[in-house]
């Protein structure tokens, strides 16, 4: 009897938070939070790891069999993480450098909902308060590969001068209870918002059975090959 087909495909991503330009201020950390579909979830990949000779040959305190020598280790990598405070570099570039890992695998049924990146990047105001510097958000590259990404960020205004001096003075600025929202479209339309900073991206993007569940992201020799690509435009 023929074997049955894979029911999900699996994409794997690592990379880092690279760094970012951000001219006007120093000393900035950055937070990042994957979003995704109802029908993606985050999943354990099982790697093969080289077991030592002695317990090949059954020797030392146990053998394989008994599960003193495990060969499979289990690797979900992170959702969402915080990287360190950084300052602004020497040279001519004056870049804020984190080159913060980035490492997670999602399994799905279809690219319906493909997970987007959401940054958060914070820094102390005048006072010493932490305030937020700017928001942005970058589906992960749709085909497998190396890709490089620079994400323009943004930051919610304030409505009036007001608002604006009140919020400066108390320390409090503009900024969402939920960084999420950036990634939705929802009620963005009624959000004053201003352009500020960019920050670099880099993935490593691997794809499994997409191919064979009739999702074509690519040429056959680049499903899990890292290198230059082109995204191929699959449903958002």
């Amino acid at each position: 009897m023929a074997a049955a087909g894979p029911s999900v495909f699996l994409l794997m991503v690592n990379g880092q938070v690279e760094s970012a330009q951000f001219p006007e201020y120093d000393d900035l950390y950055c937070k990042y939070c994957f979003v995704y579909g109802q029908d993606w979830a985050p999943t354990a990949m099982v790697k093969e790891t080289a077991l030592p000779a002695a317990a090949q040959r059954g020797e030392g305190r146990g053998s394989p069999e008994l599960g003193h020598w495990p060969s499979l280790s289990s690797s979900q990598g992170l959702e969402e993480g915080i990287s360190q405070i950084t300052s602004k570099s020497q040279d001519a570039r004056r870049a804020l450098v984190w080159n913060f890992p980035i490492d997670v695998t999602f399994k799905s049924t279809n690219p319906y909902g493909w997970p987007q990146i959401v940054l958060s990047v914070y820094g102390p105001d005048v006072f010493g308060n932490d305030v937020v510097r700017g928001y942005g958000a970058v589906h992960v590259p749709f085909s497998p590969g190396r890709h490089k990404k620079t994400i323009p960020m943004f930051v919610p205004e304030s409505v009036s001068k007001l608002q604006k001096f009140t919020s400066w003075f108390m320390g409090r600025r503009p900024e969402y209870t939920d960084p999420k929202v950036v990634a939705q479209g929802e009620g963005r339309e009624v959000t004053r918002v201003r352009s500020q900073g960019f920050v670099t991206l880099l993935f490593n993007v691997v794809t499994k059975d997409m191919r064979k569940l009739g999702y074509d992201t690519g040429p056959p020799d680049t499903q899990g090959v890292s290198g230059p690509s082109t995204p191929q435009g699959l449903p958002r």
